[in-house]
């Protein structure tokens, strides 16, 4: 006779969130309105990039890999139509697709509730972010771009400190259960 065996963690369940209708659109959309205007009037604004904290967000949130893989396609290339000219259609695309699904794959194994933990996780993907954008230029455009310096710290640093106030804000966009 044989036996099966159910293995799972012990007792621990994460919770994966619903937000409300339309919630998930009109936070996207604000974000590219805001990253799209803002820089044009504040040029230390520049240093923010809203739409990939809300692909990280959302991401960490839904824990659907397949979810947080076209929502990050879906705004990375919302933002290279965007971005003019000087960003080619798609760059932001790959990047952001890579990104949601990573974070909708770690959102899925860990718990990501506490502000030090979304700090940090921010912190990783945004120089993730920048490192595959910087692949991208180089491989697929030929272009040299220096990936590593105080400047991308520093974008990481404010980026982060932004997403952990910025996630408290969007978590009163969650259904109550």
């Amino acid at each position: 006779m044989i036996d099966t065996f159910e293995i799972r963690g012990g007792g621990s369940h994460i919770e994966v969130h619903k937000f409300r209708a339309g919630a998930i659109i009109i936070a996207t959309l604000l974000a590219l309105v805001i990253q799209a205007s803002f820089p044009v009037h504040f040029a230390r604004a520049a240093i923010l990039d809203l739409p990939l904290l809300v692909t990280i967000y959302f991401g960490l949130s839904r824990r659907n890999p397949s979810t947080g893989l076209l929502l990050g396609m879906s705004i990375g290339l919302l933002q290279d139509s965007l971005s003019g000219p000087t960003v080619p259609l798609g760059l932001y695309g790959i990047a952001k697709t890579i990104i949601g699904y990573l974070a909708s794959s770690i959102g899925a194994r860990l718990d990501t509730e506490h502000p030090a933990a979304r700090f940090a996780l921010t912190a990783v993907f945004f120089i993730a972010h920048q490192g595959l954008i910087s692949l991208t230029r180089r491989i697929l455009l030929a272009q040299p771009e220096s990936w590593f310096n105080m400047r991308l710290f520093i974008a990481a640093l404010v980026n982060a400190i932004v997403a952990v106030f910025l996630f408290l804000l969007l978590d009163r966009l969650r259904k109550r259960s």
